[in-house]
């Protein structure tokens, strides 16, 4: 098959077929769509993308190669698809920490702009955060803790998978709206975390909804509050912090979108769109990214992109008054 330029591709198809047929033709074989992920094999944004990419696969009639470029908290992965060609076959699988945290807390290893440089393509998927506290700790809910940590400022901890994610960010904003000091101990990586909180060696932990959720539901560890704005299937009697006292509004959630280098085509970005959305609504994907406690993405390029200029703009404010760096 002839390789098009894809916007002229876009064109030709609109007019040869108006109508559903559109979204069925096949993607330009030229080469290989590439999805970066800009972290190691096996976490959760790589089997994320590795789902989708499958799926996603069958409808282009394309084959979607997963790269893991790891390093620099994801900036070498994300720069990677910045400098990469514009024609569609390269994307990223960007997260949160990457996107719309890293150039405000390390700027020197993100270099690139997320807002100018990157063409949002479409949601992959968002996820809640639990707060946890240790077994041993006498306290019932959030509010039992805030009247702790005011009696004692800096005497309780807490545990993320290290500075600059949106887990401590979470954490940060929350300590913010609610007056307490509490201290950070970063981890790298999350494994040990929940561990060391069930052993009565950490008071607290922000934890990623599936790795919260077995350990609560197994009484191992006490949840005190979800971070998103609707409360989790799986933890039905947790509160979100949005319904407690003082906390109205509050919602943070850790997310994937899938972003193109920024001068990929319109037509182009809007085709992945298409089909990225189509995947999501496809119930085996959506039941193994809910088994990880995700919740599938949606939505047009431009709400991702609106979205994300939302999260940087918020986070910078939380980074400023937290003073986090790297």
């Amino acid at each position: 098959m002839p390789t098009f330029k894809l916007p002229l591709l876009a064109a030709a198809l609109a007019i040869a077929l108006p109508g559903a047929a559109f979204a069925q033709a096949a993607w330009p074989a030229a080469k290989p769509i590439t999805l970066i992920v800009p972290y190691s094999a096996g976490g959760s944004v790589d089997f994320n993308a590795r789902l989708v990419a499958t799926k996603l696969g069958e409808r282009l009639k394309q084959s979607v190669v997963i790269e893991n470029v790891t390093g620099a908290g994801g900036a070498i992965g994300v720069a990677k698809a910045v400098n990469a060609a514009p024609d569609g076959y390269t994307l990223v699988a960007g997260p949160d920490s990457a996107i719309a945290i890293g150039k405000l807390i390390n700027p020197a290893a993100f270099k690139f702009d997320p807002i100018k440089d990157l063409a949002p393509v479409g949601m992959l998927n968002t996820a809640p955060m639990v707060l946890v506290a240790r077994p041993g700790l006498a306290v019932q809910n959030y509010a039992d803790f805030v009247k702790l940590a005011k009696a004692a400022p800096g005497k309780y901890n807490y545990a993320t998978s290290g500075v600059g994610t949106v887990l401590q960010l979470a954490m940060e904003l929350l300590k913010e709206k609610s007056g307490i000091f509490v201290t950070h101990v970063p981890y790298r990586g999350g494994a040990q975390i929940a561990t060391d909180v069930i052993g009565n060696q950490v008071d607290l932990a922000m934890l990623v909804s599936t790795s919260a959720i077995p350990h609560v539901n197994g009484n191992r560890l006490k949840a005190l509050g979800v971070t998103g704005s609707k409360r989790l299937e799986s933890l039905p009697n947790v509160p979100t912090f949005d319904e407690m006292p003082g906390l109205k509004g509050y919602s943070m959630v850790s997310w994937t979108g899938i972003f193109a280098p920024a001068a990929t085509p319109a037509a182009t970005v809007k085709r992945i769109n298409e089909e990225l959305n189509a995947v999501l609504k496809d119930p085996e994907v959506r039941a193994k990214l809910q088994e990880q406690g995700a919740v599938p993405g949606s939505g047009s390029a431009e709400e991702l992109g609106k979205f994300v200029q939302g999260e940087y703009a918020r986070n910078q404010k939380i980074v400023q008054a937290a003073n986090i760096k790297e």
